[in-house]
C-alpha cells in the first residue's frame, strides 16, 4: 500500500515536470467540454495505455520498445491531424464528409463543429496521449520501473504503474478543470471561442513537433530532474526508510513490490536488537559457490550473515572486504555468512562469469546464486547490498542496507554471538577501515557529486549528444561539445539496448562530465568475446597518476570480461573533470558508471 501511495505521489508530481508540456495541448483540447464526457474519458484512456505500455516495456524484450516506438509515430500523425482541424475547421469540413458515411466520429473528436465530443472519441484521443507521453524517469518511476524489471509480469507491477498514471492524471484533471473555466470565461467576455480552439490546434502541433524531434525525451528530461527529482527523493526517504541506508552513501537500487515496513523498522542500538521476523530460507537458488546447498534447518544455532550483492554493483564491491574480514574471524565462533548473489545485469546470470568473480574476488564463502530473485522476494529484500543478521533461532535482528555502519554491524554479530553462547567473540579485535584496498576502498564521499549512471535506454538519464537517444537502433552519435556536470554522450556508431550500448564500429567513444575521486564503468567484450582495447583521457590528457586499476599510466587498458572496470582514481584536489574512453575495437558493451 505504500508503495502505492508513492507511486501515485510521484504522478502527482509529473504536472511540475518539463517533460508533462508536450502532451498539454492534448489535454486542453478538452477545456471546453464537460469533463465527465471528454476530459475524464481522455486521462483515463492516457493512464490505462501508459500502464499497459510501461509494464511491457519493463519487462519485455526489443520487440516491444519497437512495437511502442510503431504506435507513437501512428499517435503523432493522428494527433497532428487533430491539430489541423482545430486551426483550420474547413480542413475538418472535407475529412470528415467522407468519414461520416463509414461512421467515423472525426468531427466529434476534432470538436470542429463546436458539438459535444463522444466519450469514446475523447477516449481514443486518451489513448494516442498515452502512447506519447514520455514522463521523466525520476527517482519513483525509476523504482518502479526497475522492480518491474526485476520480478517480472504481475499484477503488482501494473497496479504500480497504474497508480502512478493516475496520480499524473489527478493533477492534469485538475489543471483542465481550471483550464475550462480560464477558457469559458475567455469566450464570454472576449467571444474569442474560435481563436481559442485554433490557438490549442497550433499547440497540438507544437506539441508534435516536440515530441517528433525527441524533445519529451531529450532537452526536456534533462531539465525535468532538476525540477522534481530532489522531492521525489525525499518522498522515497520518508517512505522506504532510506535515512539509515542513505548517509553510507551508496546507490542503492530499490526493488518496487517489497516491503518498506522491513526498512522502517526501529534502528536497533548495540544491547536492544528488536525481533524483525522470522529467517525465510535459501530456497529457490539455481546453483550454490563453495558450498552444498544450506536450508534454514541446517542453519539453526547459528547466527548468520545473508549479504544481498552482484559482482558488477561498486556499492557491493566497498562492502566486500568487512564481509570476508568478518566471515574468516567469527567462523569459528559460529558465524555462517552468505552471500546472496542476485544480478542486476544480463550477464551476471552467467554462472561462469558468477564463478570467476567469486574466485577473482576471494569470496571463500557459500554463495546462493538467486537468478531469478527467489530469496530476494523471500527476504522481500529492496536493496543492493543488503545485510540480514539472523540469531541462533532463526529470527532477524537487525538489517543494514547500503554501505558504512560497519562496526555497528560487526558489533551486532558479536551480540548475537554472544546470545548463543559463543563469548569468546568479544575477544577478538573489531575490523580496521584499512581492510579495504582498490576498488574495494570506501568512497571519498565529500568530494562525490556525480550518480550512477546508466547507459541502456531503459535508466538512461542526462543524455546530452545531439538528437537525442535512440533505442535499439543503429546511430552514428556526435559528442557534446560543453557538456554540463553529469551529462554524457556517445560518439560513433552505437546501438543502445535497454541495459547496454554496443559499438558496431571501432574509434567509438563515451564522453561524461564527472566530479569524484574515482570513476567506474561495467564493460564488456562483444558477443564474440574478443577482447576490446581502450583509451582513457581526462581533460584530454592522459590521466598519469590519476589512473585507475584497471589502467595504465598513459590511459591504455582491455576490455576482457564483463564486469565492473575502475578508470580513474584521481589525486589532489577533486573537480569537474571531462573523461572520455575511446574504444580503438568494435563490439564493446557498455553498461553503467559508477563514482567514489
Amino acid at each position: 500500500m505504500l508503495l502505492l501511495i508513492l507511486s501515485y505521489l510521484g504522478g502527482v508530481l509529473t504536472i511540475l515536470s518539463p517533460c508533462i508540456l508536450p502532451v498539454l495541448p492534448f489535454v486542453f483540447a478538452r477545456a471546453d467540454q464537460p469533463f465527465r464526457r471528454s476530459g475524464l474519458p481522455l486521462l483515463a484512456g492516457m493512464a490505462l495505455t501508459f500502464a499497459g505500455v510501461a509494464t511491457l516495456a519493463a519487462v519485455g524484450g526489443g520487440w516491444v520498445a519497437q512495437a511502442n516506438e510503431w504506435g507513437r509515430w501512428l499517435a503523432i500523425a493522428l494527433l497532428a491531424v487533430f491539430g489541423i482541424t482545430l486551426l483550420f475547421p474547413s480542413v475538418a469540413e472535407r475529412l470528415t464528409q467522407p468519414l461520416v458515411r463509414a461512421g467515423s466520429r472525426l468531427t466529434n473528436i476534432a470538436q470542429a463543429d463546436g458539438k459535444p465530443a463522444s466519450p469514446a472519441s475523447s477516449f481514443l484521443l486518451g489513448i494516442a496521449t498515452g502512447l506519447l507521453w514520455a514522463p521523466c524517469a525520476g527517482p519513483i518511476l525509476g523504482l518502479v520501473l526497475t522492480g518491474a524489471a526485476l520480478q517480472g509480469a504481475s499484477v503488482g507491477t501494473t497496479l504500480l504503474l497504474l497508480a502512478y498514471a493516475a496520480g499524473a492524471a489527478t493533477s492534469l484533471a485538475v489543471a483542465l478543470l481550471i483550464g475550462g473555466r480560464v477558457f469559458a470565461a475567455m469566450k464570454r467576455s472576449l467571444g474569442a471561442g474560435e481563436w481559442v480552439r485554433r490557438g490549442i490546434g497550433a499547440a497540438m502541433l507544437v506539441g508534435v513537433g516536440a515530441i517528433a524531434l525527441g524533445l519529451d525525451t531529450g532537452i526536456l528530461t534533462r531539465i525535468s530532474t532538476v525540477a522534481t527529482g530532489g522531492l521525489e527523493q525525499r518522498l522515497v526517504d520518508r517512505f522506504a526508510g532510506r535515512a539509515d541506508a542513505g548517509a553510507a552513501g551508496g546507490a542503492m537500487m530499490m526493488q518496487a513490490g517489497g516491503n518498506p515496513a522491513m526498512a522502517m523498522a526501529a534502528k536497533a542500538d548495540a544491547g536492544n536488537l528488536p525481533v524483525e521476523g522470522k529467517f525465510p530460507g535459501l530456497d529457490g537458488a539455481v546453483a550454490w559457490i563453495n558450498s552444498p546447498p544450506l536450508t534454514a534447518a541446517e542453519l539453526r544455532g547459528k547466527v548468520v550473515l545473508v549479504d544481498f550483492w552482484t559482482y558488477s554493483c561498486i556499492n557491493c564491491l566497498r562492502t566486500l572486504p568487512y564481509v570476508k574480514a568478518w566471515a574468516d574471524k567469527y567462523r569459528d565462533q559460529g558465524l555462517v555468512v552468505i552471500g546472496v548473489h542476485a544480478p542486476e545485469f544480463a550477464f551476471e546470470r552467467n554462472l561462469d562469469n558468477v564463478r570467476k568473480a567469486v574466485k577473482d574476488l576471494g569470496i571463500t564463502y557459500p554463495v546462493a546464486v538467486d537468478n531469478n530473485y527467489a530469496i530476494w522476494r523471500a527476504f522481500q529484500n529492496n536493496y543492493w547490498p543488503a545485510h540480514y543478521f539472523i540469531d541462533a533461532q532463526g529470527r532477524i535482528r537487525y538489517h543494514h542496507f547500503g554501505e558504512g555502519n560497519y562496526a555497528k554491524s560487526e558489533q551486532v554479530i558479536r551480540e548475537l554471538l554472544a546470545e548463543a553462547g559463543h563469548a569468546g567473540a568479544e575477544k577478538l579485535a573489531m575490523t580496521g577501515p584499512d581492510v579495504a584496498q582498490g576498488v574495494e576502498m570506501a568512497a571519498d564521499n565529500e568530494a562525490l557529486r556525480s550518480p550512477e549512471t546508466y547507459i541502456g535506454f531503459a535508466r538512461a538519464e542526462n543524455f546530452a549528444s545531439p538528437g537525442g537517444l535512440k533505442p535499439d537502433a543503429a546511430q552514428d552519435y556526435r559528442a557534446p561539445a560543453d557538456p554540463a556536470l553529469n551529462q554524457w554522450g556517445l560518439a560513433g556508431d552505437w546501438k543502445v539496448g535497454r541495459e547496454h550500448a554496443t559499438l558496431a564500429k571501432a574509434d567509438g567513444r563515451i564522453t561524461y562530465r564527472f566530479h569524484a575521486r574515482d570513476l567506474h564503468l561495467v564493460l564488456g567484450p562483444g558477443a564474440d568475446g574478443k577482447p576490446v582495447r581502450f583509451r582513457v583521457t581526462i581533460d584530454g590528457q592522459a590521466p598519469g597518476d590519476s589512473h585507475g586499476t584497471d589502467v595504465a599510466a598513459d590511459g591504455t587498458g582491455t576490455v576482457t570480461g564483463q564486469r565492473l572496470y575502475q578508470l580513474v582514481r584521481q589525486t589532489g584536489d577533486i573537480r569537474d573533470r571531462t573523461f572520455d574512453i575511446e574504444f580503438l575495437d568494435p563490439g564493446v558493451q557498455a553498461y553503467a558508471f559508477t563514482f567514489g
